[in-house]
């Protein structure tokens, strides 16, 4: 809507009327609201992309990493009795923080524990795996809440850019009902542009309404 504001003003000056404060002013809020705005998808997209990978990772922790940690700590407990309770999977409703602390517990056990992993069929390559993998869902963990602070912080920004908008047209509404209150045919293009839903075209008859 103020977009549209924005380009009657610009379409009908006469005598001044768009080249003032008011318009200059309309015209830098929207700048304003443009960047918010850019700034509330991007906090989106990000957020979005985050998660999709943290899915991921915390997949491939559940059934392949861990799980291979686990079937080799269960056959490494036949020699080193204590390792029989330091490999379990974390459930599939742990949350986000709880599988981390888990997984990265495990990962400690296995380094201190390495050769007689290896030994019993552990690959060298997982603790490496792992310790990657870990690291990477740590950081869509904070990615994510970076991105919704982005997010939260322009959308509240936005919002109060836009009750400014507002009343900055209604400031300028009482400038153009003063210049263009007798041109019916003006009058009516202005209550379109100013129209929240959307540009309309006024039936037959119809004469704008008094302020």
């Amino acid at each position: 809507m103020a977009g549209r504001v924005r380009e009657f003003l610009r379409a009908h000056k006469m005598d001044g009327v768009g080249e003032g404060l008011g318009l200059a002013k309309l015209e830098e809020l929207l700048t304003r609201a443009e960047v918010l705005a850019s700034q509330q998808r991007s906090g989106v997209v990000a957020t979005r992309s985050s998660t999709k990978r943290r899915k991921n990772l915390r997949r491939a922790l559940q059934s392949k990493l861990l799980l291979y940690l686990r079937a080799v700590g269960a056959v490494a407990a036949k020699e080193t009795a204590e390792l029989g309770e330091q490999f379990q999977v974390p459930p599939s409703n742990a949350s986000q923080q709880a599988l981390l602390t888990m997984a990265r517990g495990m990962l400690e056990k296995a380094t201190a524990h390495k050769d007689v992993l290896v030994k019993r069929g552990m690959s060298e390559q997982l603790l490496d795996d792992l310790a990657k993998t870990l690291g990477e869902f740590e950081q869509t963990i904070e990615a994510t809440r970076a991105a919704k602070r982005e997010h939260i912080g322009a959308s509240a920004d936005l919002e109060a850019v836009a009750a400014e908008v507002a009343e900055q047209v209604r400031v300028l509404d009482g400038l153009v009902r003063y210049r263009f209150g007798d041109d019916a045919e003006l009058m009516g293009a202005w209550a379109s542009a100013r129209n929240v839903l959307g540009p309309f075209k006024p039936k037959a008859g119809d004469q704008p309404k008094a302020a």
